[in-house]
This record gives structure tokens, C-alpha cells and sequence, in this order.
């Protein structure tokens, strides 16, 4: 069984999050760079079968700067096998349609019986990246999980809908989505860090995977125009001087809210 865990660096949800007011982008300098909490639960999902069943591959699999690498090798510490490294400078600012195309091109190369991602990251929160891999790999997509079962060539597990849970199955090879109701990933601890260094570790290029980040043919968003969110104003103030029911009818009314 080889098991593709996609991971994902991104800016620490407890320090600033901005976004760049000249290319548009997120400013990934504003707070500490980490591993996105739900692509580490998604880890702990493949290395806690791995552990129970000797054989398993597990791989960790990034579309990255190249200074992200540090928490690609926490990856590796925590315990994957290998990890590979996808760095390009055409990436910059990628859409979700050239990331999608990216990591399947990549996994297509790496191998697969399963990938697992998480179902939306913190900095994007695009939420469809697992069902696009689906798609472009031509493999079912079981997304949004809450439980995860793999068995012996079908992966299982639970999606909460409204009013009700259900059960949804897909054969490998797969790809599936996981949601923060599944476990809190492990620590790396010492004897993981040192084994890490030795692990392999890849890192490809746009070339490498046969992909044109350019390809006019290709649909592709772009940022066309960015400004400062406005200061927040400040609110209306009544007070009440025997009318205050009646003040606030009338500004009720007046902004269509009754």
C-alpha cells in the first residue's frame, strides 16, 4: 500500500494574516510559516495505518517555496517514509486549477494506491483540491470524512450532511478528504528529527512533471485589482430619551431590515 498525504505551508492561524497590497497574494512574511493543521491530521491518518500494517508507504507530498522545507521535514520526522518537494517560480500565486493539475501530475509520478489530503486549508480555504484530484486522476473522490477505515482495496468512512451522517466507499486506488473531527497529529519526537535527515527527499520542478504553468489553453484565474479593506465605521448610537423603540423602528426601515 503507498499512501500520497498532501501537506500544505501556510501562515500561522494565531499570528497576522495580510495580504500584499501590491501582488495580491497572501504575506506569508506577516506571521511564522507552518505545516496547516488539517494536512498533519491527514498525516496521522496514513502513519496510524502504517503502523498497524508493516508494508505501507507512506509519502508526503508539498507544492511549496523552497524555504518551506523545514516543515516538509517535519513531516518526514513525524513519520513518513519520503517526502517530495514541488518548487517552481511559475507558482507563484497559482490558482487552485494549476495547483490541482500540479499535484496530479505528481502523485501520477510519485505512485499511488491512496491520497489523503484535508478538506480545506487555512490560508486559502478553497475546499475542492481533493475533488479535483479525483477527477484528474480519474479515481473516485470521498471527500470530507469524518472516520476513516482502509481495508483490503476500498477505503470507508463517515460524511456528516444536514440532519444526518453517511457512510460513503470508494475502491482503490482513491483519493479522499478528511475533516477536523479526526485525531490531532503526533509529535515528532527525537529519535523521528534524526531519522528525518536521512530520509529521502525530492524536490521537483514544473518541468519535471510535464506541466505548462502558461498554457493559454488552460483555464486560469487571475488578481486583476486589490485595495485596503475600508476602516470599519462606527455604528449607529441611539439613546434613549422616551423614543428610543421609535428611533430604532426607523432606522430599521431605512436600511431595508424590517
Amino acid at each position: 500500500m503507498k499512501i500520497v498525504v498532501l501537506v500544505k505551508e501556510v501562515p500561522d492561524t494565531y499570528g497576522d494574516r495580510k495580504l500584499s497590497l501590491e501582488t495580491g497574494l497572501a504575506d506569508r512574511a506577516a506571521s511564522d510559516a507552518v505545516i496547516d493543521e488539517i494536512g498533519e491530521r491527514a498525516l496521522e491518518v496514513a502513519l496510524s495505518y502504517a503502523d498497524k500494517n508493516p508494508g505501507t508507504e507512506v509519502v508526503v507530498l508539498s507544492v511549496t517555496p523552497e524555504s518551506a522545507t523545514a516543515s516538509v521535514r517535519k513531516a518526514l520526522a513525524m513519520g513518513a517514509a519520503s517526502a517530495v518537494q514541488v518548487v517552481d517560480e511559475a507558482l507563484l500565486g497559482a490558482d487552485l486549477g494549476l495547483t490541482a493539475e500540479v499535484l496530479a501530475a505528481a502523485v501520477r509520478k510519485a505512485g499511488f494506491d491512496l491520497v489523503i489530503a484535508g478538506n480545506q486549508s487555512t490560508d486559502g480555504s478553497g475546499g475542492v483540491i481533493a475533488s479535483m484530484l479525483g477527477e484528474l486522476l480519474d479515481v473516485p473522490a470521498a471527500t470530507s470524512l469524518s472516520t476513516v477505515e482502509i481495508g483490503d482495496g476500498v477505503v470507508t468512512g463517515e460524511r456528516a450532511i444536514d440532519g444526518a451522517t453517511t457512510t460513503v466507499s470508494a475502491t482503490l486506488p482513491a483519493v479522499i478528504s478528511i475533516t477536523e473531527r479526526l485525531p490531532d497529529a503526533r509529535f515528532p519526537n527525537f529519535k523521528g528529527i534524526m531519522a528525518a535527515k536521512k530520509k529521502p527527499y525530492e524536490t521537483w520542478s514544473l518541468a519535471d512533471l510535464d506541466v505548462d504553468a502558461t498554457d493559454a489553453a488552460a483555464s486560469r484565474s487571475i488578481v486583476i485589482a486589490i485595495s485596503e479593506k475600508p476602516a470599519r465605521a462606527a455604528g449607529t448610537k441611539i439613546v434613549d430619551e422616551g423614543d428610543a423603540g421609535t428611533k430604532l423602528a426607523e432606522y430599521l426601515i431605512s436600511n431595508r431590515l424590517a
